[in-house]
């Protein structure tokens, strides 16, 4: 495999929180745009082909620089104690700069260290398209919310809906399909996708476009502002895969006409085929 790696040419210097002010988000944006762009067609036979074998490595994939990778394993690890002091539902909804607060005042936590804060930051505003992410980033700032008065908690679900549309619609499926829809992902705050996305890319070995095939990176989730993810009762870990078309719910959200999908099958977004993701604002 062709190792390309990213992380580290910036020197790893930080964006915020008093480390090193001279860098800005846009410099690192500006740094990072336009090394990728949607697949002419005479490359979109390979590219469609890479994204049906989503979690297999690609020859030109890119990878975490080694020299980074023990602050991206103890970043992974700190976000791993997080998640478990505050409670899965809560750490959907936890914002970056309460949980950097909380980490520094649980010692089973710990305070995230310099290293650890650059890392977080250089990925959160590095250019998604660099290993091949090509979808919107609604979310522009690490320091983004969700306003816990904008949210409610769907009962035995550990996820919370926006009350406005994403409620309506959720509500709407669930009148309609009953017990057997259930909601299975629903706000993400940046805090949560930084570690869904980087246990992937754990799970992964370094490899950042293999994790961005299937999980939005941190800032580029639509998660962060309305959409959601529903499943079959009973279906477990099959409702993210593609076996999940084959279910009741499925062919019924069909019928109803709510299967407006964030990434389609032959999305040219470099994100494998979603049929459990409800897309809410129809506009982006």
């Amino acid at each position: 495999m062709k190792r390309r790696h990213v992380l580290k040419a910036l020197g790893m210097s930080c964006l915020g929180f008093g480390l090193a002010p001279e860098i800005s988000a846009k410099t690192i944006q500006s740094y990072f745009a336009g090394k990728k762009a949607y697949p002419e067609e005479d490359q979109l036979k390979d590219y469609l082909q890479k994204i049906q074998n989503f979690n297999k490595p690609h020859d030109d994939d890119v990878l975490l620089d080694y020299e980074q990778y023990e602050t991206f394993e103890s970043t992974v690890l700190r976000l791993r104690r997080l998640q478990k002091l505050v409670g899965h539902g809560n750490f959907n909804i936890l914002n970056f700069t309460d949980g950097l607060s909380l980490a520094g005042n649980y010692s089973r936590v710990g305070k995230f260290t310099k290293q650890e804060l650059q890392f977080m930051e250089l990925t959160f505003y590095e250019d998604g398209q660099l290993y091949g992410f090509l979808g919107q980033k609604p979310l522009k700032e690490i320091t983004d919310q969700v306003k816990k008065k904008d949210v409610i908690k769907i009962p035995h679900s550990g996820n919370y809906l926006y009350k406005d549309r994403s409620i309506e619609i959720f509500d709407d499926i669930k009148k309609e399909l009953g017990d057997q829809v259930i909601l299975t992902s629903g706000i993400r705050s940046v805090m949560k996708q930084f570690l869904l996305f980087l246990n992937k890319v754990h799970n992964s070995e370094g490899n950042l476009s293999l994790a961005s095939r299937s999980l939005a990176p941190p800032g580029y989730s639509f998660h962060g502002n309305g959409d959601f993810d529903v499943g079959q009762k009973g279906y477990g870990k099959l409702n993210f895969t593609g076996t999940f078309t084959e279910t009741e719910v499925y062919k019924r959200l069909s019928e109803m006409g709510y299967l407006q999908l964030r990434y389609p099958a032959g999305n040219k977004l470099g994100v494998r085929y979603e049929p459990w993701h409800i897309k809410i604002n129809a506009n982006v």
